[in-house]
């Protein structure tokens, strides 16, 4: 397909799809004539993760093009893939070490970890920045006298085990390996905001129930 039809099936203006070329987010297309190149189906997939990332994701290019190089590289098995995309995607704030709150904390999350048995916090004695979350918004918690005992952390990891089974199913029915890591690291900025207002709708049905009113 020419530039014009990449545009219309993507719903992405041509000059956006321009910049993305340019700044490297989306692979040139093959050339055919010194001023036209033809556009696949891989472009058309990779215009949804660039949306997914920078549109959804409100993520900087130069860390779109981070998560994508990561996605890209061959020399990985599509688990370290995956990971590494991930990885790359923005987080949340980094536990701040002189929050005296913190070395509990840490204490805490390398416990349920390994009353988990989840062995990935840690990778190449690098901290994970999910790990790195976690320990910030436990210590949180503490500081400001909210529940965060270990049990019910546990409870909440039970269920985020269940939502992790739920995505890579999904990431699974796609073909190829390029198509899963793509997939996996769309779902995982797109599904973010539904989970969250999900939770919120759970949570006003559940208030109504317990304590009636509208």
């Amino acid at each position: 397909m020419r530039l014009a039809e990449l545009s219309e099936r993507s719903g992405v203006p041509t000059a956006t799809i321009k910049y993305y070329l340019r700044e490297r987010l989306l692979p040139p297309g093959t050339r055919v004539t010194a001023t036209q190149s033809e556009y696949g189906e891989d472009h058309l997939r990779r215009l949804r993760l660039v949306r997914a990332l920078i549109q959804v994701g409100r993520m900087p290019v130069a860390t779109a093009r981070e998560v994508l190089a990561a996605t890209d590289d061959e020399t990985l098995d599509q688990n370290t893939r995956l990971g590494a995309a991930v990885w790359a995607l923005p987080h949340g704030p980094e536990p701040d070490e002189d929050d005296p709150a913190v070395a509990a904390a840490r204490l805490q999350v390398d416990g349920l970890l390994e009353r988990l048995g989840w062995e990935h916090g840690l990778e190449s004695g690098a901290a994970s920045p999910a790990y790195g979350m976690l320990v910030a918004a436990v210590a949180t918690l503490a500081r400001l006298g909210y529940p965060h005992d270990s049990d019910h952390l546990a409870f909440q990891a039970g269920l985020a085990a269940e939502l992790a089974r739920a995505d890579l199913d999904l990431v699974e029915a796609y073909p190829t390996p390029a198509e899963r890591i793509e997939a996996a690291v769309a779902l995982t900025v797109l599904y973010e905001p539904v989970l969250q207002s999900l939770r919120r709708l759970a949570q006003a049905e559940e208030s109504t129930r317990r304590f009636g009113g509208r």
